[in-house]
């Protein structure tokens, strides 16, 4: 199968795949990929409207869903962080048997919190973000990366590392940021999370606040092959604060799974 989506591999070995989070690129992942590389091939991609991938409507997790299989090798681990994390959900659920394990880094089946679901962020927040874009994508997508560094170890750090990875690969379309915020807002993968049995790593951040640890245990409880870790002094980028320690994480998942011992 094939994909319009732009990507770029590096190293060799079992196959590892990576989708980014809202309004940014692949660059994110490059320290991570770092410490990976000698052990997998790693592949990353841009989503649809992102840094050079053509924007494509979606309109609702389903509707991306083929693009973004189409380029995936079959028999990898699948990694997504924030609203990857999402469609990487919706991914294993749909096709489980394309991939060997998962990996939700600072996701969660729910962003928005409700009465039965207390662990979301405020709706207001994302309908700020939708109102704000539609004024100045940069002011609103820098308001965002501010977000996730808030708490991080080596904040400044990381907050460089986001706004090089936009400089230097590209920013989001507009209509790919606004529709990103519609799938955030209207998701509810909650039910969906209880038919996942691929083995899972979940991955949360101490001082995440886009999803708060709560989420990341809450999820953790719904599915039934998941094992949870929280990283102390971790915004919502920890494979940037702490990179070797996600890569060890994800290694050790990976190792312990190997593709032909993986049952969905």
């Amino acid at each position: 199968m094939s994909s319009k989506l732009y990507s770029e591999s590096r190293g060799n070995g079992p196959d590892l795949v990576l989708w980014h989070g809202w309004g940014m690129n692949l660059r994110v992942f490059d320290p991570l990929v770092d410490c990976l590389a000698a052990h997998f091939r790693v592949t990353t991609f841009d989503l649809p409207g992102h840094g050079r991938s053509p924007w494509m409507r979606t309109g609702s997790l389903e509707d991306s869903l083929p693009e973004l299989l189409g380029g995936l090798p079959e028999g990898c681990a699948l990694a997504g962080w924030s609203l990857g994390g999402l469609l990487a959900m919706r991914a294993a659920h749909r096709a489980p048997e394309r991939f060997r394990a998962l990996i939700l880094l600072h996701s969660t089946p729910k962003f928005i919190a409700e009465a039965d679901w207390p662990h979301g962020i405020d709706a207001s927040l994302l309908q700020d973000f939708s109102q704000s874009l539609q004024h100045s994508q940069e002011q609103t997508v820098s308001r965002f990366i501010d977000l996730q560094v808030r708490g991080s170890r080596d904040a400044s750090g990381v907050l460089q590392r986001l706004r090089d990875s936009l400089r230097l690969h590209g920013h989001a379309q507009p209509a790919a940021l606004s529709e990103g915020l519609e799938i955030l807002r209207r998701a509810d993968l909650r039910e969906v999370v209880t038919q996942i049995r691929l083995p899972t790593l979940i991955l949360s951040g101490q001082y995440d606040r886009v999803t708060p640890p709560a989420a990341a245990r809450a999820l953790a409880e719904l599915m039934p092959a998941a094992r949870l870790e929280e990283l102390p002094r971790a915004g919502h980028a920890s494979f940037l604060s702490h990179p070797q320690t996600v890569a060890a994480l994800c290694m050790d998942l990976l190792k312990a799974h190997p593709a032909a011992q993986v049952a969905v």
